[in-house]
């Protein structure tokens, strides 16, 4: 295995594990909440979707807090991820819980309609930066195949009556990211920016949204999430987070 190829394998949650590149794309701290969110928003789910499942983090976190009967059905187009997708589903044992299909989510036509769909979008058109030369690590983060108005079209198209679809997006971004949920006929039902570090700004949103047609009254904007204290601690509230997927936070020793 070649340098660029190397991969760690670690903890998804407190049974399941995740396989990931070392230089590649890597489970971060938006699939974590993503993943928490989905399941706080949809806690009895059945059928779960996940568009552009990337390496299975969402997916997965959100599979792991649902009914002991539930589904997932992941689809992921570029290449390395979908590789490392269906070595992560094997590797936790899921295969007959989890259904991965390696193509382009713009295509995707799926029957019978699903409870809870997940995404954690690209977050950025390929003019507002430079564009990785790895091609997971590219599509992960611009707008190569498609972008939140995708998302929100399929996820759309895809939700059962009652259905939820849960995303995350740059918090710099809310306007545009609404938009997309507009023009898919959804609506936005609450949302919550998460904060880094205290002090510091919004870095991304955790949006819940369901069918325009179902939804009533404003949209709730819920206190922020912040990750970690003036220290770097993880707070109690993202420590919380985590341990709904049986992860303990160790107290940091001097």
């Amino acid at each position: 295995m070649s340098e660029a190829d190397a991969v760690t394998i670690d903890a998804l949650t407190s049974g399941w594990s995740i396989a990931q590149r070392v230089k590649g794309h890597r489970h971060s701290t938006d699939d974590l909440l993503t993943g928490w969110y989905a399941a706080e928003t949809a806690p009895a789910a059945r059928r779960l979707l996940d568009l552009g499942a990337g390496i299975g983090g969402v997916g997965l976190l959100a599979l792991w807090r649902a009914t002991p009967d539930a589904t997932l059905v992941a689809i992921e187009a570029q290449e390395v991820s979908f590789a490392l997708l269906e070595g992560n589903i094997a590797r936790n044992g899921l295969g007959d819980r989890v259904r991965a299909i390696h193509g382009d989510l713009r295509e995707l036509h799926l029957d019978p309609k699903f409870d809870l769909i997940t995404g954690s979008p690209p977050y950025w058109d390929v003019s507002e930066g430079v564009v990785p030369a790895d091609s997971q690590k590219a599509h992960a983060r611009f707008e190569l195949r498609g972008d939140i108005r995708d998302y929100a079209r399929a996820a759309r198209a895809h939700l059962a009556d009652g259905g939820r679809f849960v995303f995350c997006f740059p918090t710099v971004q809310r306007a545009r990211a609404e938009a997309a949920v507009a023009a898919a006929d959804l609506a936005v039902i609450r949302s919550r920016d998460v904060i880094p570090r205290v002090g510091a700004a919004p870095l991304f949103s955790l949006f819940a949204c369901r069918a325009a047609s179902e939804a009533g009254g404003a949209p709730v904007l819920e206190p922020p999430h912040v990750v970690r204290d003036e220290h770097g601690t993880p707070t109690a509230m993202h420590a919380a987070a985590r341990a709904t997927f049986g992860m303990v936070d160790r107290p940091r020793t001097a």
